[in-house]
């Protein structure tokens, strides 16, 4: 049974939310990596793409491209095979061919309509793809300020643009193919003739990082998207300032032409769509109802159908004549920072950088109810020991207490002057223990929500990242930023002692079932075991290749679990430190680790936005 959830140790996890389609279909089993049986969830949307003949809709995420039917939402396939996730995608005008880019400094290209990988590129770290208008030319824009010009038949690049001052994230071929438009974070625009690679103009104006160009279908005009908010239109072939759209309250993320020219549609954190009179810069009118980030949006070929990735998770298709919503594609999601297991495991809550909480029946996958109040993203979720009352810190500084039965509120815990990073509630639930980033924790009373006193460590200004009580609930621990692990005695407050060995931040502690051992999981990527009724170091655990950032125990207490940066999970004996496992799937930093009750099955969440279930027992 476990009664302590590190801020670190909660996952990044998915959304549980099936995809809503015609077909049902298995989509967690697809792609695994070796030694896992389910994946929860697709990642998280970095850009999705109609395909020029507007049979196909593909999402760039963190895992890989997934596939659907543009027309009825099915999935079709998913691309897999990155070391970390996919930023950018982009069709061949023929619809035969998708190309794929990753941060990790690959491009793969693939057959759509098999799933085949025809040939890997190798090069700078891929932020944005295009292909030229006759499928000959790829140009990827990268982390490293430049262009890179490939050849697709032959796999190999023939020429490199240099001249912006900073990140390359948008690139996008003329129609014609004559002209090439890259955006930078230097706040710029550059137009290249894409024959020569000779730079044309270079368009100033913006005053934020430039993410995303379009080119009008008839190539005189071009629109950029910026993080200063703004839109602002161009004549091609002067490169002089046409016009400037202002509405969005924030920044924007993408803007697009429709296929014939009329509309522009832009899409940023504001959460709203906002479509626009093309030749006139007019507002025409807002699509509303995503409840996260616009990260991305595509216009089908027949421009009827609006698409439109967003952090909360969801693609949403609209009829743009309309103005209406036409179809919810779900199942993907943005960064959800913390996943707990109800003690019989049936049920799962997730928090997550939406300000929401949700529960899931584990068994079905669906999505039981969702928790609204936060004002601000929900770093840590736990559940009480009878599994009634569940628990949820956020960065806004508060505690809510909920029935996880119903998902009625029962309190808030307020007191905190800093973001609430690690709940934890006590083994017979009548206590909450709360980490913060203002140098404390604090003790509360689950029944009434009052506060009953505030530990606090050494006086320096400090961020508690992870807390957990011991097996019987007579002291509690306390990982923070300072590399020591404060010990306390729960009924009077007392400083017991602190623990100290570890070189980094400590992320994430967790108590054996019986409490005689306290494991710590440290930046300094390694992990401590103690004894932790004297504060002895029993032993250090060594391997994995970056911070350690969860580590839990299994129910008999026999076998470690951890998550570390390196996006990996290690397995160990915990009597001797031995390493069992190391467990590869995930594309970004693993941040929770947990064993089922039964203690067959390790969940492991990651930044990629998706939970691996693995099958201990086989591994």
């Amino acid at each position: 049974m476990k009664y302590c959830f590190s801020s670190m140790l909660m996952a990044a996890l998915i959304m549980l939310t099936p995809t809503t389609n015609i077909l049902a279909q298995d989509t967690s089993k697809w792609g695994l990596p070796k030694g896992a049986i389910a994946r929860l969830g697709k990642g998280g949307i970095e850009e999705i793409r109609y395909s020029p003949d507007g049979k196909r809709l593909a999402v760039a995420s963190s895992i890989g491209v997934w596939i659907y039917d543009a027309q009825t939402g099915a999935e079709l396939n998913l691309f897999t095979g990155y070391m970390t996730g996919v930023k950018s995608i982009s069709f061949s005008p023929d619809s035969n061919t998708l190309a794929s880019g990753s941060w990790s400094g690959s491009i793969q290209l693939w057959k759509v309509d098999t799933g085949k990988l025809i040939q890997t590129l190798r090069g700078h770290r891929i932020g944005c793809l295009s292909f030229s208008a006759d499928g000959k030319i790829l140009a990827s824009g990268s982390g490293n300020r430049t262009i890179q010009l490939w050849d697709v038949e032959t796999g190999r690049y023939f020429r490199t643009l240099q001249g912006h001052a900073g990140n390359v994230y948008t690139v996008s071929f003329s129609p014609d193919g004559s002209t090439l438009a890259s955006g930078s974070g230097d706040d710029t625009i550059r137009l290249w003739n894409a024959n020569s690679g000779t730079h044309l103009h270079t368009l100033e104006g913006h005053k934020g990082t430039v993410v995303s160009v379009s080119f009008s279908p008839d190539g005189n005009t071009l629109a950029s998207a910026s993080w200063d908010g703004t839109i602002r239109l161009w004549n091609v072939s002067t490169g002089t300032h046409l016009r400037t759209l202002e509405g969005h309250k924030g920044q924007i993320y993408r803007v697009a032409f429709s296929a014939d020219g009329s509309i522009l549609a832009s899409g940023g954190n504001d959460h709203i769509l906002r479509l626009w009179d093309a030749s006139t810069g007019t507002h025409l009118r807002n699509l509303e109802g995503h409840t996260g980030w616009v990260r991305s949006l595509s216009f089908s070929p027949d421009f009827r159908t609006l698409a439109s990735g967003s952090s909360d998770g969801t693609i949403r298709l609209w009829i743009v004549s309309a103005g209406t919503h036409h179809r919810t594609l779900e199942g993907h999601t943005d960064r959800v920072w913390s996943v707990s297991f109800s003690p019989d495991g049936s049920t799962l809550a997730s928090g997550s950088y939406d300000r929401t909480i949700h529960l899931w029946n584990v068994n079905t996958r669906q999505r039981i109810r969702t928790l609204e109040g936060h004002t601000d993203l929900v770093w840590s979720v736990s559940f009480s020991a009878d599994g009634s009352t569940l628990a949820s810190g956020s960065g806004d500084g508060t505690i809510r207490l909920w029935n996880a039965k119903t998902g009625k509120h029962l309190h808030t815990l307020e007191g905190h002057e800093g973001a609430i990073y690690s709940v934890s509630f006590s083994p017979d639930g009548s206590m909450l223990a709360s980490g913060s980033f203002d140098d404390t924790i604090r003790l509360w009373n689950t029944n009434t929500g009052t506060h009953l006193r505030t530990l606090s460590g050494s006086g320096k200004a400090y961020n508690f990242y992870s807390v957990c009580f011991s097996a019987d609930g007579s002291i509690i621990a306390g990982g923070n930023s300072l590399s020591n692990i404060p010990i306390w005695n729960v009924n009077t407050g007392k400083l017991l002692r602190s623990l100290e060995g570890h070189r980094g931040d400590i992320n994430s502690v967790y108590f054996s079932p019986k409490g005689n051992i306290l494991a710590s999981g440290s930046g300094d990527s390694t992990i401590r075991l103690w004894n932790a009724k004297t504060g002895a170091h029993l032993r250090t655990l060594e391997g994995h290749t970056d911070d350690v950032l969860c580590v839990s125990f299994s129910p008999d207490g026999n076998t470690l679990v951890s998550g570390s940066a390196d996006q990996t999970v290690r397995v160990w004996k915990a009597n001797t430190g031995e390493s069992i496992h190391t467990l590869s799937g995930h594309s970004s930093w693993v941040r929770g680790v947990s064993f089922s009750p039964d203690g067959s099955i390790i969940a492991s969440g990651s930044s990629d936005g998706t939970v691996l279930l693995w099958n201990y027992l086989e591994n």
